[in-house]
């Protein structure tokens, strides 16, 4: 494993998750990077959206039994969490400076550099889809492709810039509290999970709630600081030289951001799948919607999910275990734009 100088590797053990977290010193301060698989295999790096780290951002993928064959058999996976949002951080001290959006994406190809990685995969929630797009416009020739969930592309609105701001000042004066949390839940999910009067929140909204608890409320008010600090995209999206999936729930507030980033991007190259009744996180609230159209975009690297490790009918690539209707995108729950790509 390759390492760069002054930095320094903590190995725990996460036996419950079969995945070895490492603690890498950078230009900018530390930085957790939780890796799963075998490191022989090609790089997954996965970046979180705020408040989130692999866990509460992930974990609903990476557990689905076919995307967990398709991924961990293809690649060794490596999820950066954000400054202080790794589980048990302690609060980062009011004498670090706050980093930019290009200290965070400079701060991924120090990550790459001291594990020793070349070129990679990458797939980013919201903030993180940002912060990995931003990384990818700098250094074209470390990205092989950018898989992007609800992605940011532009600077704050001024209504996003108001939402922030209010959101912020909660965390900062008050800490996770309460309409924190609702805050950032309505940011995450689709009010069809997050519940009413009549219906309770779901699971994984319940479950996201008590991870949130977990959370640092300075931490998070940190990346929130470099996020509302982010500058547009549009113009360095040329310099991204690689295929792009975009995915977004028609129910996510950053809906809009998805579809611009996604006409500005060159049209051979790239694709948008619109996940219906879902919110930003789609990872969380509906994976089995990424799922076809993730087999075939790894397909333009030949990359496939060997058949003998699936048994489940949902499989797109297990062709004699499914009907045709399966393949239709109304019963995937998602409105394709399918947009021509290159085999690499």
């Amino acid at each position: 494993m390759g390492e760069s100088s002054g930095s320094v590797s903590i190995d725990v053990e996460r036996i419950s998750f079969g995945g070895k977290e490492h603690i890498v010193q950078t230009g900018c301060g530390t930085v957790s990077v939780a890796v799963f698989g075998d490191q022989e295999k090609p790089a997954l790096v996965t970046y979180p959206d705020v408040a989130l780290n692999y866990m509460s951002c992930f974990q609903g993928l990476i557990f689905c039994p076919e995307a967990s064959s398709l991924l961990l058999h293809n690649f060794c996976m490596y999820h950066i969490s954000p400054p202080g949002h790794e589980l048990g951080a302690g609060p980062i001290s009011s004498d670090v400076p706050v980093p930019s959006v290009d200290d965070l994406a400079d701060q991924v190809a120090e990550v790459l550099d001291f594990f020793g990685l070349k070129a990679v995969m990458c797939m980013g929630v919201t903030a993180g889809a940002y912060i990995l797009t931003l990384f990818a416009s700098k250094y074209p020739d470390r990205v092989v492709g950018l898989i992007l969930v609800a992605p940011l592309c532009k600077t704050p609105s001024w209504a996003q810039w108001l939402y922030t701001k209010v959101m912020s000042n909660l965390l900062y004066f008050y800490g996770m509290c309460g309409l924190a949390k609702e805050f950032l839940l309505q940011r995450y999910f689709s009010k069809e999970v997050r519940g009413s009067a009549q219906f309770p929140e779901s699971d994984i909204v319940q479950a996201c709630r008590s991870l949130l608890d977990e959370r640092q409320a300075i931490n998070v008010w940190r990346f929130l600081e470099s996020m509302n600090g982010r500058h547009d995209l549009t113009k360095d999206l040329k310099n991204i030289q690689c295929k792009t999936l975009i995915f977004v729930g028609d129910s996510s507030p950053f809906h809009s951001d998805a579809i611009h980033m996604s006409s500005k991007l060159d049209r051979r190259y790239s694709a948008l799948v619109e996940v219906q009744e879902c919110g930003s996180v789609v990872t969380e609230e509906q994976p089995h919607a990424m799922l076809i159209p993730l087999e075939y975009f790894f397909m333009g690297y030949g990359l496939y999910r060997p058949c003998h490790l699936s048994s489940s009918p949902r499989s797109p690539l297990c062709s004699s275990c499914i009907s045709p209707e399966m393949l239709s995108p109304e019963s995937m729950g998602v409105k394709l734009r399918p947009i021509k790509t290159r085999l690499l």
